[in-house]
């Protein structure tokens, strides 16, 4: 067998893990996924799955990853037809929450193996940097392609991260709404998207504008 034929064999195998992983995450849950299980669904000892995954949360941030870029290509469609910031910016929220829905059931594990600050899958980590970084790159093309932000030129580039932290904690509530559809999860976004587009235009105000900013920095600073 040649090298070539030996690496796509390797990437075959990899793929399979992963397809079986998201699978199993999303319709078994954190817990109930564990890389013996796979290994046995899959007909592969645990030391090949290891080989491509070292670890559950290797495969965690492929879930993670799998998701934003659902997220990604569920939004961008949307965002080619809006021009108004706050219809933006709510394409890029909704979008994200309809791609965690399938993963409500099982949501609160989750949440459990990843709120440690030392976690790997905690999503403000360096091992998650590569999905979030997608979410933050959805946000800034909101914020850039709208037709009129009135947004003061050392405001626009902060506001990414901020609506980034805001998608996070919206998460956050949504992992623990129980209400149908999560209506309630949907309620508070609206709330928040309307008193985001008035308190937006304020912020060319020169009382304001300062504040603003040293907010919005503090907020880059708890990304960081």
């Amino acid at each position: 067998m040649s090298s070539e034929d030996r690496a796509s064999k390797g990437e075959r195998t990899r793929l399979r893990i992963r397809t079986a992983a998201l699978t199993s995450f999303r319709e078994n849950g954190y817990d109930a996924t564990t890389i013996r299980k796979l290994a046995d669904e899959l007909g592969l000892s645990v030391g090949a799955t290891n080989y491509h995954f070292p670890s559950k949360n290797h495969l965690i941030q492929e879930l993670y990853l799998d998701v934003q870029h659902a997220h990604r290509a569920a939004a961008e469609p949307l965002l080619e037809g809006e021009t108004r910031l706050v219809e933006r910016l709510r394409v890029v929220y909704a979008t994200g929450l309809d791609q965690l829905e399938p993963y409500h059931a099982h949501a609160g594990e989750f949440l459990s193996a990843a709120v440690s600050p030392r976690s790997p899958i905690n999503p403000l980590s360096a091992e998650s940097a590569s999905a979030l970084s997608i979410v933050q790159d959805l946000f800034a093309r909101a914020v850039d392609g709208a037709s009129t932000t009135g947004l003061p030129d050392d405001i626009r580039p902060l506001l990414p991260r901020a609506l980034v932290l805001a998608h996070l904690l919206l998460a956050l509530f949504w992992v623990y709404d129980t209400s149908e559809g999560r209506r309630r999860t949907r309620r508070l976004l609206d709330g928040g998207l309307k008193l985001l587009g008035t308190m937006l235009p304020l912020t060319r105000l020169p009382v304001l504008r300062g504040a603003v900013r040293d907010m919005l920095a503090l907020v880059g600073d708890v990304r960081a």
